[in-house]
């Protein structure tokens, strides 16, 4: 497979297209995942406008198997913010609580096969870059949100999705289907285990997910990425006793000293031989002055690792050190799943159809190399979902070149890569969908 990546890359777009113009409206605007509602209606909407089916909330996602919902309070703030910020009324109320997917399908005159694609929703919470060098800040439309931003480009792949949509109803294909899956809260890894069990990717042929940027410059495309790990998301919350810190110590039980123990319980966790893991504790909080023993402390934290049974027991073992930690001071300690991602690997037949699609394009394929993939990404369950029922499926990278990365606060796409892309997901449908 060619690789060059010091080739030119195209010129950088301007903003009349449709990708690009969704991208920046929903940059302005974003999102964390179950929150998603401006987003999600205003894309359904844009959808059923074109003549696509589509379905939302409780017929696109299983409620009850989301993991990581927010609270019922931030949840309401973000659908009344959503209602005065241009959401689509017509299917905002459908959204209500956080049920955020949208499936849109378009089926042609004429039987024929089942193409899906995925696109993800929701944002980050990073507080975007407001330097003048930062384009969105130079440009008008960097996060109106303080705290929120797009900073892994889940925009462009709604703004890809969008164009897409519109032109294959422009120049329909004669025959088949074509199915967008599109996903709220992937960070975390917990839109998609909730789309599966409402049968979303059911009956599809060919599932593709495709990424931005990955450190692909600008006009490549990675046909695969399959170094994609398992991944669990865990709160742990210990339960103490407050007392005053210098009168009566011998009375408290602290819970963020169990936590901080927890912490390098967790860290210095052994590596599984011939395995690939990680261990990581993002957050601790708990406590509310210098002078009261904290009697509660919250831990957010994950475990990663390159095949799903390894993750699963690292995720045992972590769980055993969190209540280790809180027997040792005195603690209780409650300990919820809050995300998961499984594994999965392309399968050459899909990886033959983005090849195909390039080579159209004259895009320059490219070997995805270790630093050019992503940790996780809960489309790996689409894609066993589609593998266990016959069909193929690949995650892809596409070229855009970056000006920071992923989730920092100066990350931007180069918007050059949002046509290259729109139109490679284009030929690749029409010709999964020519086969037959």
């Amino acid at each position: 497979m060619h690789d060059d990546r010091d080739a030119k890359t195209p010129a950088t777009a301007t903003a009349t297209g449709t990708a690009v113009r969704w991208r920046r409206d929903l940059h302005r605007h974003p999102e964390v995942g179950f929150t998603e509602f401006r987003t999600a209606s205003r894309v359904a909407g844009a959808l059923a406008d074109l003549g696509w089916e589509i379905r939302t909330g409780a017929d696109a996602l299983s409620p009850g198997e989301r993991l990581g919902v927010p609270a019922d309070a931030e949840l309401e703030a973000a659908y009344r913010r959503a209602a005065a910020s241009g959401a689509d009324e017509r299917f905002l109320p459908s959204m209500r609580g956080g049920n955020t997917a949208v499936v849109a399908t378009w089926r042609a005159a004429a039987p024929g096969p089942a193409i899906g694609l995925r696109a993800d929703l929701d944002a980050l919470p990073v507080m975007e870059s407001a330097a003048e060098g930062h384009l969105p800040a130079r440009e008008g439309f960097r996060s109106a949100y303080d705290g929120v931003m797009h900073a892994c480009g889940h925009d462009g792949h709604i703004g890809m999705a969008v164009e897409l949509a519109e032109r294959l109803v422009a120049d329909p294909p004669p025959a088949g289907s074509v199915t967008l899956l599109l996903q709220p809260a992937e960070e975390g890894g917990r839109g998609a285990r909730a789309m599966v069990p409402a049968g979303v990717a059911d009956g599809l042929d060919v599932l593709i997910a495709p990424h931005l940027g990955l450190n692909l410059p600008t006009g490549t495309v990675a046909s695969s990425l399959d170094g994609l790990l398992a991944n669990s998301k865990l709160r742990a919350v210990f339960h103490g006793v407050a007392s005053h810190a210098s009168l009566a110590p011998h009375e408290g039980r602290s819970a963020l000293l169990g936590a901080a123990a927890a912490t390098l319980a967790v860290h210095g966790m052994p590596p599984f031989p011939g395995h690939e893991t990680r261990v990581a504790v993002g957050r601790i909080s708990g406590g509310t002055s210098s002078n009261i023993v904290p009697d509660r402390a919250e831990m957010l934290l994950e475990t990663r690792a390159d095949e799903g049974a390894v993750n699963e027991d690292l995720q045992a073992r972590v769980t055993d050190a969190l209540r280790g930690a809180a027997a040792m001071y005195g603690l209780t300690v409650d300990v919820d799943l809050i995300g998961g991602v499984t594994t999965a690997r392309a399968d050459r037949a899909a990886v033959e159809l983005v090849e195909a699609a390039a080579r159209a394009e004259d895009l320059r394929l490219v070997t995805a190399r270790a630093e050019d993939g992503v940790a996780s990404d809960d489309a790996t369950a689409f894609m066993r979902r589609v593998q266990e029922r016959g069909g193929v499926a690949s995650y892809i990278g596409i070229g855009s070149t970056l000006a920071a990365p992923h989730h920092t606060p100066s990350f931007d796409l180069d918007e050059a890569a949002l046509p290259l892309g729109t139109a490679l997901l284009e030929t690749l449908v029409r010709g999964a969908l020519a086969r037959g």
